[in-house]
């Protein structure tokens, strides 16, 4: 008969996403998953597997944390749908803790260090991507049925807009880039959202270059 398990899954799980979270995939050893869980080799690979496969279940666990927190933070009524875009966007603005550099965004750091030659985990960022790009399209196209957003914009493009102005200010929150610049950008980024119109003939004109 199998002996029950003695520990918390979920709080080993965290323990040792933090690990890789701060060591990367690459410079976290067996030994560090083992310390940071305090479970034996025996009983990482009986409970979770090898390197890999405990590795691909805290990513996957993070980028459903991610996700889920993103449509959570732009999810209500369409009224106030512009105001919640605005307010996205300036989380990760004001993401930096004055000079001081943040740790950089695990899905960000993963994509980067392994998506080139780990297909799976090029395939589940492109997931946890496409899932927010999904979440901010529908509160654009909230924000449109409002009239705050001109309702002949292709909603899908503002939406992968919006992503990758997120994505930038993440990225520049990390590096300790001063709050004040950083806010100026999501003022520039939510007026021209309020004004610009999104063509699918402009979307052809620019993939012909």
């Amino acid at each position: 008969m199998a002996r029950p398990r003695t520990f918390d899954e979920d709080e080993v799980l965290r323990a040792v996403q933090e690990k890789f979270w701060d060591r990367g995939y690459a410079a976290t050893s067996l030994s560090d998953i083992m310390q940071a869980s305090g479970l034996g080799k025996g009983s990482i690979y009986a409970s979770f597997g090898d390197k890999d496969a405990i590795f691909s279940r805290v990513f996957g666990i993070y980028c459903d944390r991610v996700t889920d927190a993103v449509r959570e933070a732009l999810g209500g009524p369409e009224e106030s749908a512009f105001e919640r875009l605005r307010d996205f966007l300036a989380t990760a603005a004001t993401g930096s803790q004055g000079s001081v550099a943040q740790r950089a965004c695990f899905l960000a750091k993963t994509t980067a260090e392994l998506a080139a030659h780990r297909p799976d985990i090029a395939e589940r960022s492109r997931r946890a991507f496409t899932d927010l790009a999904g979440a901010i399209t529908r509160c654009v196209t909230q924000a449109q049925r409002a009239g705050d957003i001109d309702p002949e914009a292709d909603p899908a493009q503002l939406g992968h807009y919006l992503l990758a102005v997120f994505r930038g200010l993440e990225a520049l929150a990390e590096s300790g880039f001063a709050d004040r610049a950083m806010l100026d950008a999501v003022t520039v980024a939510m007026n021209t959202l309020a004004s610009v119109r999104v063509t699918p003939r402009q979307d052809a004109e620019l993939g012909a270059r």
